[in-house]
């Protein structure tokens, strides 16, 4: 998949225009999707000395990016000057979602079982109930 991710509040915490701290888990995420065969492109409203100063602090943890605020690294610079337009990507990360952002085992979740967050919380919420259901029973010898 193609897997667009922003950074201030996603892989960062919210310190703009400064860089905050790690989110628990996120470069080491980022780093086994890229390893799963996923393409990273970092999607983010910095640009020029910010820009860089984040794709080095990714660097610097092992996360590289397929492309940076574009859909591939070829891309002409004349179809990206500062105005909005679609990304190209199977899946966003990102800190403004509906809902928020989950953890990043979580995402990782998502992404590798292929699955949606319904899916998911339902499946963990039936194993759960499996469990109580067999300490129950274990309880009733």
């Amino acid at each position: 998949m193609t897997i667009a991710v922003d950074f201030d509040g996603t892989i960062v915490t919210h310190e703009y225009p400064k860089i905050g701290k790690e989110i628990p888990f996120a470069t080491q995420t980022l780093k086994m999707l890229a390893n799963d065969g996923h393409r990273l492109i970092l999607w983010t409203v910095r640009e020029d000395r910010l820009l860089e100063e984040a794709v080095q602090w990714c660097k610097e943890r092992g996360v590289e990016f397929y492309a940076i605020n574009k859909d591939y690294p070829e891309e002409e610079q004349e179809y990206n000057n500062h105005y909005s337009r679609k990304l190209k990507a199977d899946v966003w990360i990102d800190d403004r979602n509906v809902g928020g952002l989950p953890d990043w085992g979580t995402i990782y979740r998502l992404i590798s079982e292929k699955k949606t967050l319904t899916e998911l919380l339902s499946f963990d919420e039936g194993l759960n109930h499996a469990h109580a259901q067999n300490k129950r029973k274990w309880w009733q010898f």
